[in-house]
């Protein structure tokens, strides 16, 4: 399994639309095959910053999510309504049983 943190500050004034295509990106990464979990979060330390947390099958999921056209034009869009360059890390990952 893959974990996917990332993040984007928002300029103030883009701060609503980047959310609400935040909010489509992540409904429709969800219908992904291999997605596992997909979502976005207001950090409360930074309220233009949002945050994504990912949970992807495998490599090859994640690669397959990257290419689709909806992905690309998320990417393209943010940058343009980023107060600074987006942040991404790809973890592996495997479920630990816990008591």
């Amino acid at each position: 399994m893959l974990v996917v943190t990332g993040s984007v500050v928002a300029k103030p004034d883009h701060f609503e639309e980047l959310f609400a295509l935040s909010q489509e990106h992540v409904t429709r990464s969800r219908t992904e095959p291999g997605c596992l979990s997909h979502a976005v979060y207001r950090d409360p330390e930074n309220p233009l910053r949002l945050v994504f947390v990912e949970e992807w099958a495998d490599r090859m999921a994640l690669l397959v999510h990257f290419g689709v056209q909806g992905s690309r034009d998320f990417a393209k869009s943010i940058k343009g309504m980023a107060a600074e360059p987006p942040e991404l890390n790809v973890y592996e990952a495997e479920r630990v049983p816990f008591p």
